[in-house]
């Protein structure tokens, strides 16, 4: 027995003491690999899944490594039967790969034939196949590549997709080389997403993803399609390639709700290209509409489900993901994984904030005791209510002024879920509300303002969740979110981690109702942080009040 961090159980739970001294080294060792379930004081318990070692295979790490990862850190001995299975996990990606034949075109070839003749009986693969080209090769019609894959991931053989790619249509693009440069990072970011094809990168917040997308298409020099979550987010896209590319402004169309632009350079909200019209997606064309060389999903967490089949159609064109967190809330990580392609870049929160990339941030949880009556009403709401109830409760009110207060020197986001409860807040406060029904315009004056100081804290509804460049903001409060969702808190605490001029620190508050569902469900949104390292200090809502 060593004197380790961790202790990793037959039932591919890790369990990692988190006061250890090698807790962090432990913590970075197996990220790549491995999910964090719970993250409470003292003991943090992850999870050893197929997906989480199929990924990690695909960005470049092999069995031995994570083998010898878990054994290093390892208080006690590591039961043989899970190394064994880690290395056979590890084994099944690419025992398939997907290839172009010199004469047959695309095909499915094993390196283990009686897998090949496993898969090709499945019920599910069938019409996906032609011929067979001889016992290890079979040939693949092209329109299925995707499906295929989306379908061998589901049978436990996902396949190493080495088909390669077209070109598209050729456009120059060149990264501008006055007054910046890619951050090693973000050069190690794209040589992995190139050297792969395809695949997703993973930065936290304010870590520079558009960059890595630009240099990306610097790469390309080609006609990229470029999807983001909505239009104020690809206008800001659009002022970054001009910025930092020699891409010009009429080499950059908007395809929104509000015009309809291609260009050799095309930026296109999910929302319109999910958009219906007598039960037809009527923007689908847009995928056809160039001989595009490069698609990019922005926040491909967020990737609503129509995208997946449009992407199924895609597997020929280059395909980069750019995330601060692969966790999604519905469980479709997999189809990220085998339509847009495997995690090839992954860099943790922690490094790139000690590298002074982005700010470093304490985050508080604010717990509030309800009134009697506020009690109450919590406890005869009906069970699909009781969030809301406890969520919006009004006690939570002073708690945020008193925090606005603490901070006034500082530009403050105020983040909720529920539009009647912002506007509540924006009343109480004095301050401008950003909700889904401001229009873009009205949107980008109140950024614009927030920006330069003239607005000092902004009441902002989901729709800040995501895609928003405000570097100055240096604390969030947030009083009500989507249920218990990871990956909205990652991004809300993104919203604050752009490096301050002046070096301050960030700061992150969660106001909660104690004694209700809301403490549950924000345990459960801080798991994924707690992943990244970030800690959460609880206090009592009167000691916020006192010290105001």
């Amino acid at each position: 027995m060593n004197d380790g961090p961790l202790i990793v159980q037959s039932d591919k739970t890790l369990l990692l003491e988190v006061d250890h001294p090698d807790a962090v080294a432990c913590r970075m060792a197996i990220a790549p690999f491995a999910e964090l379930e719970r993250s409470p004081e003292h003991v943090h318990t992850y999870r050893l899944t197929p997906l989480g070692l199929w990924n990690a295979r695909a960005a470049g790490h092999d069995a031995e490594g994570v083998v010898d990862s878990l054994i290093k850190f390892s208080r006690y001995p590591v039961p043989h039967s899970l190394l064994v299975d880690v290395a056979e996990t590890m084994d099944r990606y690419g025992r398939l790969q997907l290839v172009n034949h010199p004469t047959h075109g695309l095909v499915l070839q094993a390196t283990d034939r009686v897998v090949l003749v496993e898969v090709t009986k499945s019920k599910k693969l069938a019409g996906m196949f032609g011929n067979k080209v001889d016992d290890d090769t079979i040939i693949v019609h092209p329109s299925e590549r995707g499906r295929l894959k989306q379908a061998l991931l589901k049978l436990g053989w996902p396949a190493e997709d080495l088909a390669g790619y077209v070109d598209g249509e050729a456009h120059e693009i060149d990264l501008a080389q006055d007054g910046w440069q890619l951050r090693s990072y973000q050069q190690e970011a794209v040589q992995s997403f190139w050297a792969g094809g395809s695949g997703v990168v993973v930065l936290p917040c304010g870590a520079g993803k558009t960059l890595v997308g630009a240099a990306a298409m610097a790469e390309a020099k080609a006609t990229t399609l470029i999807l983001v979550t909505n239009t104020v987010a690809g206008r800001q896209w659009k002022r970054e390639l001009i910025a930092r590319t020699s891409l010009t402004e009429e080499e950059i169309g908007e395809y929104s709700g509000e015009r309809k632009e291609i260009r050799p350079v095309t930026i296109a909200t999910y929302q319109v290209l999910t958009t219906r019209r007598n039960g037809a997606f009527a923007h689908l064309d847009l995928f056809g509409a160039r001989d595009w060389g490069l698609v990019i999903y922005d926040e491909v967490h967020l990737l609503p489900a129509p995208i997946f089949r449009f992407t199924a159609d895609l597997q020929a064109r280059r395909r980069l993901g750019l995330t601060a967190t692969l966790v999604r809330e519905d469980g479709r990580e997999g189809d990220v994984f085998s339509l847009i392609g495997p995690k090839r870049y992954d860099a943790p929160w922690k490094d790139i904030e000690s590298q002074g990339w982005i700010a470093p941030a304490e985050c508080t949880e604010v717990r509030v005791t309800l009134t009697d009556e506020e009690r109450m009403s919590y406890a005869t709401a009906e069970t699909d209510e009781r969030y809301r109830a406890a969520a919006t409760a009004r006690t939570k009110l002073p708690v945020v002024r008193a925090l606005v207060d603490k901070h006034k020197n500082d530009q403050i986001l105020v983040i909720g879920a529920y539009i009647e409860q912002l506007h509540q807040i924006g009343d109480y406060l004095d301050a401008p509300i950003v909700q889904g029904a401001t229009t873009n315009k009205e949107r980008e004056r109140l950024f614009d303002a927030f920006r330069s100081g003239e607005i000092p804290t902004l009441v902002i509804s989901k729709v800040g969740n995501f895609s928003i460049d405000l570097p100055e903001a240096a604390v969030a409060i947030q009083v009500s979110g989507t249920f218990g969702s990871r990956q909205e808190e990652a991004q809300r605490l993104g919203r604050v981690l752009r490096p301050k001029s002046d070096g301050r620190q960030a700061h992150f508050y969660t106001v909660v109702s104690r004694d209700t569902i809301d403490t549950e469900y924000a345990a459960h949104r801080q798991r994924f942080l707690a992943e990244q390292g970030y800690a959460y200090t609880i206090v009592d809502a009167d000691d916020v009040l006192a010290s105001d």
